[in-house]
Protein backbone atom coordinates (compact mmCIF):
# COMPACT_ATOMS: atom_id res chain seq x y z
CA UNK A 1 0.00 0.00 0.00
CA UNK A 2 2.95 2.74 -1.61
CA UNK A 3 -0.14 4.79 -2.21
CA UNK A 4 -1.24 5.55 1.34
CA UNK A 5 -1.24 8.90 2.56
CA UNK A 6 2.30 8.84 4.52
CA UNK A 7 0.65 11.43 7.16
CA UNK A 8 -1.27 8.24 8.72
CA UNK A 9 0.39 5.21 9.36
CA UNK A 10 -1.28 1.36 8.00
CA UNK A 11 -1.72 0.17 11.30
CA UNK A 12 -3.79 3.41 12.41
CA UNK A 13 -5.72 3.24 9.02
CA UNK A 14 -6.43 -0.62 9.49
CA UNK A 15 -7.96 0.30 13.08
CA UNK A 16 -10.27 3.52 11.24
CA UNK A 17 -11.70 0.73 9.04
CA UNK A 18 -12.76 -1.43 12.44
CA UNK A 19 -13.85 1.97 13.98
CA UNK A 20 -16.21 2.58 10.91
CA UNK A 21 -17.48 -1.13 11.55
CA UNK A 22 -18.60 -0.79 14.67
CA UNK A 23 -20.74 1.95 13.36
CA UNK A 24 -21.84 0.34 10.62
CA UNK A 25 -23.45 -2.77 13.11
CA UNK A 26 -24.60 -0.46 15.20
CA UNK A 27 -26.81 1.14 12.12
CA UNK A 28 -27.66 -2.19 10.41
CA UNK A 29 -28.98 -3.08 14.12
CA UNK A 30 -30.99 0.27 14.22
CA UNK A 31 -31.98 0.35 10.73
CA UNK A 32 -33.55 -3.06 11.47
CA UNK A 33 -35.16 -2.87 14.46
CA UNK A 34 -36.79 0.99 13.25
CA UNK A 35 -37.56 -0.33 9.67
CA UNK A 36 -39.53 -3.56 11.18
CA UNK A 37 -40.79 -2.65 14.30
CA UNK A 38 -41.71 0.89 13.92
CA UNK A 39 -42.34 1.20 10.30
CA UNK A 40 -43.70 -1.81 9.45
CA UNK A 41 -41.75 -2.62 6.50
CA UNK A 42 -41.82 -6.75 5.85
CA UNK A 43 -37.87 -7.54 6.69
CA UNK A 44 -35.86 -10.77 6.84
CA UNK A 45 -35.31 -9.73 10.60
CA UNK A 46 -33.88 -12.71 11.85
CA UNK A 47 -31.18 -13.27 9.11
CA UNK A 48 -30.56 -9.35 9.15
CA UNK A 49 -29.80 -9.58 12.93
CA UNK A 50 -27.74 -12.67 12.36
CA UNK A 51 -25.65 -11.15 10.21
CA UNK A 52 -25.19 -8.11 12.56
CA UNK A 53 -24.05 -10.95 15.38
CA UNK A 54 -21.35 -12.16 12.19
CA UNK A 55 -20.49 -8.91 11.58
CA UNK A 56 -19.99 -8.06 15.10
CA UNK A 57 -17.76 -11.75 16.14
CA UNK A 58 -15.43 -10.72 12.73
CA UNK A 59 -14.97 -7.09 13.68
CA UNK A 60 -14.02 -8.48 16.86
CA UNK A 61 -11.44 -10.88 15.63
CA UNK A 62 -9.75 -8.73 13.15
CA UNK A 63 -9.49 -6.23 16.16
CA UNK A 64 -7.71 -8.60 18.12
CA UNK A 65 -5.23 -9.63 15.38
CA UNK A 66 -3.96 -6.03 15.25
CA UNK A 67 -3.73 -5.93 18.84
CA UNK A 68 -1.77 -8.96 18.55
CA UNK A 69 0.19 -7.86 15.91
CA UNK A 70 0.87 -4.61 17.20
CA UNK A 71 1.49 -5.88 21.43
CA UNK A 72 4.49 -4.44 22.86
CA UNK A 73 5.29 -1.80 20.11
CA UNK A 74 5.87 -4.13 17.47
CA UNK A 75 5.84 -3.20 13.93
CA UNK A 76 4.41 -5.53 11.43
CA UNK A 77 5.39 -5.98 7.95
CA UNK A 78 3.76 -3.42 5.43
CA UNK A 79 2.86 -5.99 3.33
CA UNK A 80 0.54 -7.88 5.97
CA UNK A 81 -1.08 -5.00 7.03
CA UNK A 82 -1.65 -3.79 3.38
CA UNK A 83 -2.90 -7.34 2.98
CA UNK A 84 -5.70 -7.24 5.66
CA UNK A 85 -6.92 -3.79 4.65
CA UNK A 86 -7.36 -5.06 1.44
CA UNK A 87 -9.56 -7.88 2.68
CA UNK A 88 -11.03 -5.90 4.69
CA UNK A 89 -12.44 -3.59 1.84
CA UNK A 90 -13.51 -6.79 -0.65
CA UNK A 91 -15.24 -8.15 2.62
CA UNK A 92 -17.06 -5.36 3.74
CA UNK A 93 -18.46 -5.27 -0.29
CA UNK A 94 -19.23 -8.94 0.22
CA UNK A 95 -21.42 -8.51 3.49
CA UNK A 96 -22.93 -4.88 1.68
CA UNK A 97 -24.52 -6.84 -1.08
CA UNK A 98 -25.85 -9.64 1.41
CA UNK A 99 -27.20 -6.94 3.30
CA UNK A 100 -28.86 -5.40 0.36
CA UNK A 101 -29.88 -9.02 -0.72
CA UNK A 102 -32.09 -9.74 2.73
CA UNK A 103 -33.51 -6.41 2.74
CA UNK A 104 -34.90 -5.71 -0.84
CA UNK A 105 -32.01 -5.63 -2.86
CA UNK A 106 -32.14 -3.14 -5.94
CA UNK A 107 -35.30 -1.29 -4.07
CA UNK A 108 -33.02 -0.46 -1.06
CA UNK A 109 -31.73 2.68 -1.06
CA UNK A 110 -28.72 2.16 1.31
CA UNK A 111 -26.99 1.09 -2.33
CA UNK A 112 -25.54 4.16 -1.87
CA UNK A 113 -23.13 3.09 0.41
CA UNK A 114 -21.07 1.13 -2.18
CA UNK A 115 -19.95 4.86 -3.09
CA UNK A 116 -19.14 5.19 0.50
CA UNK A 117 -16.76 2.36 0.43
CA UNK A 118 -15.30 3.13 -2.84
CA UNK A 119 -13.88 6.68 -1.43
CA UNK A 120 -12.14 4.48 1.54
CA UNK A 121 -10.73 1.87 -0.98
CA UNK A 122 -9.49 4.88 -3.33
CA UNK A 123 -8.21 7.09 0.05
CA UNK A 124 -6.34 3.93 1.22
CA UNK A 125 -5.57 2.04 -1.93
CA UNK A 126 -3.54 2.63 -4.89
CA UNK A 127 -5.29 3.53 -8.18
CA UNK A 128 -5.45 0.42 -9.72
CA UNK A 129 -6.35 -1.49 -6.31
CA UNK A 130 -9.24 0.71 -6.34
CA UNK A 131 -10.23 0.13 -9.91
CA UNK A 132 -10.21 -3.74 -8.52
CA UNK A 133 -12.58 -3.17 -5.72
CA UNK A 134 -14.56 -0.89 -8.22
CA UNK A 135 -15.10 -4.13 -10.30
CA UNK A 136 -15.62 -6.28 -7.41
CA UNK A 137 -18.97 -3.92 -6.41
CA UNK A 138 -19.92 -3.92 -9.58
CA UNK A 139 -20.00 -7.85 -10.31
CA UNK A 140 -21.10 -8.54 -6.42
CA UNK A 141 -24.27 -5.91 -7.03
CA UNK A 142 -24.82 -6.79 -10.39
CA UNK A 143 -24.60 -10.54 -10.07
CA UNK A 144 -26.86 -10.23 -7.14
CA UNK A 145 -29.91 -8.03 -9.33
CA UNK A 146 -29.30 -10.19 -12.13
CA UNK A 147 -29.87 -13.07 -10.46
CA UNK A 148 -32.67 -11.98 -8.43
CA UNK A 149 -34.04 -10.56 -11.99
CA UNK A 150 -33.91 -13.95 -13.39
CA UNK A 151 -35.29 -15.85 -10.96
CA UNK A 152 -32.47 -17.52 -9.69
CA UNK A 153 -32.40 -16.63 -6.32
CA UNK A 154 -35.21 -15.42 -3.99
CA UNK A 155 -36.17 -11.52 -3.58
CA UNK A 156 -36.64 -10.25 -0.38
CA UNK A 157 -38.92 -7.35 -0.99
CA UNK A 158 -39.58 -4.34 1.38
CA UNK A 159 -43.54 -4.05 1.92
CA UNK A 160 -44.24 -1.13 3.01
CA UNK A 161 -41.70 0.75 1.70
CA UNK A 162 -40.89 0.36 -1.88
CA UNK A 163 -43.21 -0.54 -5.09
CA UNK A 164 -42.52 -3.94 -6.15
CA UNK A 165 -41.68 -5.31 -9.36
CA UNK A 166 -38.60 -3.30 -10.04
CA UNK A 167 -36.57 -6.03 -9.68
CA UNK A 168 -37.98 -8.15 -12.66
CA UNK A 169 -38.41 -5.03 -15.06
CA UNK A 170 -35.23 -5.34 -17.37
CA UNK A 171 -35.52 -1.73 -18.58
CA UNK A 172 -34.98 -0.02 -15.12
CA UNK A 173 -32.39 -3.06 -13.68
CA UNK A 174 -30.30 -2.79 -16.88
CA UNK A 175 -30.25 1.33 -16.64
CA UNK A 176 -30.00 1.29 -12.15
CA UNK A 177 -26.54 -1.58 -13.17
CA UNK A 178 -25.42 0.80 -15.87
CA UNK A 179 -25.55 3.99 -14.10
CA UNK A 180 -24.45 2.55 -10.70
CA UNK A 181 -21.24 0.93 -12.37
CA UNK A 182 -20.04 4.23 -13.89
CA UNK A 183 -20.85 6.44 -10.52
CA UNK A 184 -18.81 3.51 -9.07
CA UNK A 185 -15.88 4.41 -11.21
CA UNK A 186 -16.22 8.09 -11.88
CA UNK A 187 -16.00 8.32 -7.57
CA UNK A 188 -12.79 6.21 -7.67
CA UNK A 189 -11.31 8.15 -10.70
CA UNK A 190 -11.87 11.45 -8.77
CA UNK A 191 -10.75 10.14 -5.06
CA UNK A 192 -7.88 8.42 -6.50
CA UNK A 193 -6.90 11.74 -8.93
CA UNK A 194 -7.37 13.87 -5.60
CA UNK A 195 -5.31 11.84 -3.33
CA UNK A 196 -2.62 11.43 -5.55
CA UNK A 197 -2.09 15.84 -5.91
CA UNK A 198 -2.64 16.02 -2.39
CA UNK A 199 0.15 12.76 -1.96
CA UNK A 200 2.38 14.64 -4.39
CA UNK A 201 1.74 18.35 -2.50
CA UNK A 202 2.77 16.44 0.82
CA UNK A 203 5.82 15.23 -0.64
CA UNK A 204 6.89 18.68 -1.68
CA UNK A 205 5.94 20.03 1.51
CA UNK A 206 8.21 17.30 3.60
CA UNK A 207 10.98 18.02 1.19
CA UNK A 208 10.64 21.86 1.16
CA UNK A 209 10.49 21.08 5.05
CA UNK A 210 13.92 19.11 5.18
CA UNK A 211 15.50 22.06 3.02
CA UNK A 212 14.39 24.73 5.63
CA UNK A 213 16.07 22.35 8.44
CA UNK A 214 19.06 21.91 6.67
CA UNK A 215 19.20 26.07 6.32
CA UNK A 216 18.47 26.75 9.92
CA UNK A 217 21.08 24.03 10.61
CA UNK A 218 23.36 25.24 8.54
CA UNK A 219 23.00 28.97 10.11
CA UNK A 220 23.39 27.84 13.09
CA UNK A 221 26.79 26.12 13.03
CA UNK A 222 27.58 29.62 11.41
CA UNK A 223 25.93 31.48 14.14
CA UNK A 224 27.85 29.65 16.33
CA UNK A 225 31.10 29.54 14.54
CA UNK A 226 30.98 33.73 14.09
CA UNK A 227 29.68 34.09 17.82
CA UNK A 228 32.37 32.36 19.41
CA UNK A 229 35.18 33.83 17.53
CA UNK A 230 33.90 37.60 18.11
CA UNK A 231 33.35 35.93 22.33
CA UNK A 232 37.51 35.49 21.91
CA UNK A 233 37.95 39.31 20.52
CA UNK A 234 35.32 40.31 23.20
CA UNK A 235 36.97 39.05 26.29
CA UNK A 236 40.15 40.16 25.01
CA UNK A 237 38.96 44.18 24.51
CA UNK A 238 37.08 43.70 27.94
CA UNK A 239 40.24 42.57 29.89
CA UNK A 240 41.95 45.06 28.38
CA UNK A 241 39.43 47.65 29.10
CA UNK A 242 39.37 46.08 32.89
CA UNK A 243 42.96 46.92 33.73
CA UNK A 244 43.11 50.42 32.24
CA UNK A 245 39.73 51.51 34.42
CA UNK A 246 41.10 49.63 37.32
CA UNK A 247 43.86 52.10 36.93
CA UNK A 248 46.63 49.75 36.59
CA UNK A 249 48.12 51.18 33.85
CA UNK A 250 48.58 54.45 35.34
CA UNK A 251 45.50 57.25 37.01
CA UNK A 252 43.27 58.45 34.23
CA UNK A 253 42.06 61.91 34.43
CA UNK A 254 37.86 62.35 35.10
CA UNK A 255 37.25 62.47 31.14
CA UNK A 256 39.64 59.68 30.31
CA UNK A 257 38.11 57.42 32.78
CA UNK A 258 34.12 58.43 31.84
CA UNK A 259 34.97 57.25 28.33
CA UNK A 260 37.07 53.82 29.35
CA UNK A 261 34.14 52.88 31.87
CA UNK A 262 31.70 53.82 28.57
CA UNK A 263 33.28 51.36 27.02
CA UNK A 264 33.94 48.72 29.24
CA UNK A 265 30.08 49.11 30.28
CA UNK A 266 29.17 48.54 26.55
CA UNK A 267 31.41 45.83 25.99
CA UNK A 268 30.47 43.86 29.18
CA UNK A 269 26.58 44.17 27.52
CA UNK A 270 27.89 43.05 24.23
CA UNK A 271 29.73 40.13 25.53
CA UNK A 272 26.19 39.06 27.95
CA UNK A 273 24.62 39.25 24.46
CA UNK A 274 27.13 36.73 22.75
CA UNK A 275 26.84 34.65 25.40
CA UNK A 276 23.58 34.36 25.38
CA UNK A 277 23.00 33.69 21.84
CA UNK A 278 25.84 30.74 22.48
CA UNK A 279 23.39 29.34 24.84
CA UNK A 280 20.63 29.07 22.50
CA UNK A 281 22.54 28.26 19.20
CA UNK A 282 23.95 25.56 21.35
CA UNK A 283 20.69 24.32 22.68
CA UNK A 284 18.92 24.36 19.26
CA UNK A 285 22.20 22.61 17.46
CA UNK A 286 22.16 19.81 20.27
CA UNK A 287 18.65 18.92 20.56
CA UNK A 288 19.26 16.91 23.68
CA UNK A 289 19.42 17.35 27.50
CA UNK A 290 21.21 15.51 29.87
CA UNK A 291 19.17 15.12 32.32
CA UNK A 292 19.49 13.62 36.27
CA UNK A 293 17.30 13.94 39.38
CA UNK A 294 18.46 17.37 40.67
CA UNK A 295 16.80 19.70 43.63
CA UNK A 296 14.61 22.10 41.91
CA UNK A 297 14.40 23.53 45.48
CA UNK A 298 17.92 23.95 45.81
CA UNK A 299 18.16 25.24 42.17
CA UNK A 300 14.92 28.22 42.87
CA UNK A 301 16.81 29.35 46.25
CA UNK A 302 19.84 29.52 44.61
CA UNK A 303 18.17 31.88 41.78
CA UNK A 304 16.65 33.73 44.56
CA UNK A 305 20.04 34.30 45.80
CA UNK A 306 21.64 35.85 42.65
CA UNK A 307 19.12 38.59 42.15
CA UNK A 308 18.66 39.61 45.96
CA UNK A 309 21.05 42.32 45.61
CA UNK A 310 19.64 43.54 42.78
CA UNK A 311 16.12 43.70 44.45
CA UNK A 312 17.75 45.50 47.38
CA UNK A 313 18.95 48.11 45.31
CA UNK A 314 15.55 49.04 43.89
CA UNK A 315 13.74 48.83 47.38
CA UNK A 316 12.05 45.11 45.83
CA UNK A 317 10.50 42.94 48.30
CA UNK A 318 11.08 39.83 47.09
CA UNK A 319 9.01 36.92 47.83
CA UNK A 320 8.95 33.17 47.37
CA UNK A 321 6.65 30.31 48.37
CA UNK A 322 8.23 26.92 47.82
CA UNK A 323 5.06 23.63 48.17
CA UNK A 324 7.03 21.15 50.66
CA UNK A 325 5.73 18.49 48.15
CA UNK A 326 8.35 19.93 45.31
CA UNK A 327 12.25 18.51 45.81
CA UNK A 328 12.99 16.23 43.21
CA UNK A 329 12.76 16.94 39.32
CA UNK A 330 14.04 15.13 36.25
CA UNK A 331 16.05 17.51 34.02
CA UNK A 332 19.29 19.70 33.48
CA UNK A 333 19.67 21.28 36.65
CA UNK A 334 22.63 24.05 35.51
CA UNK A 335 19.86 25.27 32.35
CA UNK A 336 16.76 25.37 34.88
CA UNK A 337 18.70 27.71 37.46
CA UNK A 338 19.95 29.60 34.48
CA UNK A 339 15.75 30.03 33.25
CA UNK A 340 14.87 30.94 36.65
CA UNK A 341 17.58 33.41 37.51
CA UNK A 342 17.19 34.86 34.24
CA UNK A 343 12.93 35.35 34.79
CA UNK A 344 13.95 36.84 37.91
CA UNK A 345 16.03 39.66 36.69
CA UNK A 346 14.07 40.50 34.05
CA UNK A 347 11.07 40.48 36.72
CA UNK A 348 13.23 42.91 38.88
CA UNK A 349 14.75 44.76 35.89
CA UNK A 350 10.89 45.65 34.45
CA UNK A 351 9.59 46.66 38.41
CA UNK A 352 9.70 50.35 39.92
CA UNK A 353 11.78 50.91 42.91
CA UNK A 354 9.68 49.61 45.93
CA UNK A 355 7.49 47.24 43.83
CA UNK A 356 7.34 43.51 44.84
CA UNK A 357 7.98 40.22 42.76
CA UNK A 358 7.36 37.10 43.79
CA UNK A 359 7.87 33.13 43.13
CA UNK A 360 5.56 30.67 43.77
CA UNK A 361 6.59 26.78 42.95
CA UNK A 362 3.64 24.08 43.74
CA UNK A 363 2.83 20.18 42.87
CA UNK A 364 -0.07 20.11 40.61
CA UNK A 365 0.05 16.01 39.97
CA UNK A 366 2.69 15.06 37.74
CA UNK A 367 4.12 18.51 36.60
CA UNK A 368 5.79 21.43 38.95
CA UNK A 369 4.18 24.89 38.40
CA UNK A 370 6.55 27.91 38.57
CA UNK A 371 4.47 31.29 39.35
CA UNK A 372 6.87 34.32 39.15
CA UNK A 373 4.60 37.68 39.32
CA UNK A 374 5.86 40.86 39.85
CA UNK A 375 4.37 45.00 39.95
CA UNK A 376 5.84 46.12 36.95
CA UNK A 377 5.45 47.99 33.59
CA UNK A 378 3.52 44.79 32.23
CA UNK A 379 3.36 43.25 28.67
CA UNK A 380 1.36 45.24 26.01
CA UNK A 381 -1.22 43.14 24.23
CA UNK A 382 -0.18 43.47 20.89
CA UNK A 383 3.32 41.84 22.15
CA UNK A 384 2.36 38.99 24.06
CA UNK A 385 1.97 36.83 21.35
CA UNK A 386 5.10 37.97 20.27
CA UNK A 387 7.03 37.29 24.01
CA UNK A 388 8.77 34.07 23.51
CA UNK A 389 10.07 34.70 20.27
CA UNK A 390 14.44 35.21 19.39
CA UNK A 391 15.10 38.72 19.41
CA UNK A 392 11.38 40.28 19.76
CA UNK A 393 11.44 43.32 22.77
CA UNK A 394 8.14 45.05 23.41
CA UNK A 395 8.03 48.50 22.91
CA UNK A 396 7.57 49.66 26.83
CA UNK A 397 10.91 47.06 27.44
CA UNK A 398 13.03 49.44 25.00
CA UNK A 399 11.98 52.16 26.23
CA UNK A 400 13.04 51.35 29.78
CA UNK A 401 16.40 49.03 28.95
CA UNK A 402 17.64 49.81 25.46
CA UNK A 403 20.62 47.89 25.81
CA UNK A 404 18.42 44.05 26.39
CA UNK A 405 18.93 41.18 24.14
CA UNK A 406 15.76 39.66 23.12
CA UNK A 407 17.43 36.61 23.79
CA UNK A 408 16.53 35.50 27.35
CA UNK A 409 12.53 34.84 27.12
CA UNK A 410 13.29 32.77 23.93
CA UNK A 411 16.26 31.18 26.02
CA UNK A 412 13.18 30.43 28.87
CA UNK A 413 10.95 28.78 26.18
CA UNK A 414 13.66 26.63 24.80
CA UNK A 415 14.61 25.05 28.32
CA UNK A 416 11.06 24.29 29.14
CA UNK A 417 9.65 22.95 25.95
CA UNK A 418 13.06 20.88 25.99
CA UNK A 419 12.05 19.37 29.44
CA UNK A 420 8.58 18.56 28.03
CA UNK A 421 6.88 21.47 29.65
CA UNK A 422 4.64 24.73 28.78
CA UNK A 423 5.53 28.51 29.33
CA UNK A 424 3.11 31.73 28.90
CA UNK A 425 2.95 35.26 30.10
CA UNK A 426 0.07 36.92 30.97
CA UNK A 427 -0.57 40.37 32.84
CA UNK A 428 -2.16 41.07 36.05
CA UNK A 429 -5.10 42.90 37.32
CA UNK A 430 -3.35 45.14 39.36
CA UNK A 431 -0.77 45.70 36.73
CA UNK A 432 2.06 43.76 36.26
CA UNK A 433 2.76 40.46 34.41
CA UNK A 434 3.43 37.14 35.44
CA UNK A 435 5.05 34.33 33.62
CA UNK A 436 4.06 30.61 34.33
CA UNK A 437 6.12 27.44 32.94
CA UNK A 438 5.70 23.51 34.23
CA UNK A 439 8.14 20.80 34.38
CA UNK A 440 7.06 17.31 34.51
CA UNK A 441 8.10 16.08 37.85
CA UNK A 442 9.41 12.55 36.86
CA UNK A 443 7.62 10.90 39.37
Amino acid sequence: MESLLKSTSLIQRAYWLIWLRWVAIVTLAGATFVAGEVLGVTLATSRLYLVSGLLLVYNFVLYDLLRYWTWGGKEPAPAKIGAILTFQISADLLILATILHLAGGIENPFVFFFVFHMIIASILGSQGQSYLQATLAVLLFGGLVLLEGAGIVPHHSLTGFAAHGLHDNWTFVLGYLFVFSVTLYLVVYMTTSISAQLRAHQEELEKANEQLEEKDQVKNEYVLRVTHDIKGHLAAIENCLDVVANGMLGPLNERQQDFVGRAHRRTVKCMDFIMALLRLTRMKLSGRLDVERFSLRRCALSSLASVQNRAREKAITLQHRIDPAVDEVLGEAVLIEETLTNMLFNAVKYTPNGGRVGMEIKQNGSFVHVQITDTGIGIPETALPHIFQEFYRAENARALERDGTGLGLAFAKQVVERHGGRIRAENNPGGGSTFTFTLPSGT
